[in-house]
C-alpha cells in the first residue's frame, strides 16, 4: 500500500528495492499489489514479488528474497503471513531488512513497523453492528463502514538489531513505539 511503500522510504531514505510476500489466492491481494506498484513506481522504487499460497512455500520464498537482496519488506495481509509472523519477522532481522505489515502485531513480534486499521477497534464497531441486528435492525438497512482507527507501531528494539534509526517525524506519528 502507498503508506508502506512511503514510510519505508522515509526510513531508508537510498532504498531502490523492496521485496513484496504476497498470496495472490487472497480476494484481495491484487488491490493491495496494484496500490504498492503505483507508490513504488512514484517513488522510483523497484518491486520484486514473491508468492506464497500456503505456509510450505514460505521458505523457498524468503530464500529468494535473500537472493535478490532487496533493501526492505513488504507483507501483505494475508493468514499465511499473520500465522508466521515471528518467522518472517526473524527473517527480516537476521537479513537486516527494514520490514512492514498491516497489523500491529506483526511489530509486536519483530517486525520493524505496522501501519493499519486497529483489530480491536474494529471489534468494538462490529459489536455496535450485532447490537443493532439484536435490537431488530435488519443488516442489509446498516451501512457500511471502513476502518475509523489506524495505527502506526514502530519497534525500535528491531530498528537497533538491523542497525536502523528511525527519523524523529516517523516516531512523533507513532501510535505506539516498542522499546
Amino acid at each position: 500500500m502507498r503508506c508502506w511503500v512511503e514510510l519505508l522510504k522515509e526510513i531508508v531514505p537510498k532504498v531502490t528495492s523492496f521485496s513484496v510476500l504476497w498470496n495472490p489466492t487472497h480476494p484481495v491481494a491484487s488491490v493491495f499489489v496494484k496500490q504498492t506498484e503505483l507508490a513504488a513506481q512514484a517513488l522510483g522504487i523497484g518491486l520484486h514479488f514473491f508468492e506464497v499460497r500456503d505456509p510450505k512455500q514460505l521458505d523457498t520464498a524468503l530464500a529468494n528474497i535473500e537472493k535478490k537482496r532487496s533493501a526492505a519488506l513488504l507483507i501483505t495481509p494475508d493468514p499465511v503471513f499473520f500465522n508466521q509472523r515471528k518467522l518472517i519477522a526473524d527473517f527480516a532481522i537476521r537479513r537486516r531488512l527494514p520490514s512492514t505489515f498491516l497489523f500491529r502485531e506483526f511489530a509486536e513480534a519483530g517486525g520493524l513497523m505496522s501501519y493499519g486499521p486497529s483489530i480491536t477497534d474494529s471489534y468494538r464497531r462490529a459489536a455496535t453492528y450485532v447490537d443493532k441486528i439484536l435490537k431488530g435492525a435488519k443488516p442489509a438497512d446498516l451501512p457500511v463502514e471502513q476502518p475509523m482507527k489506524f495505527e502506526l507501531v514502530i519497534n525500535l528494539k528491531t530498528a537497533k538489531q538491523i542497525g536502523l534509526t528511525i527519523p524523529q517525524s516517523v516516531l512523533f506519528r507513532a501510535d505506539r513505539v516498542i522499546k
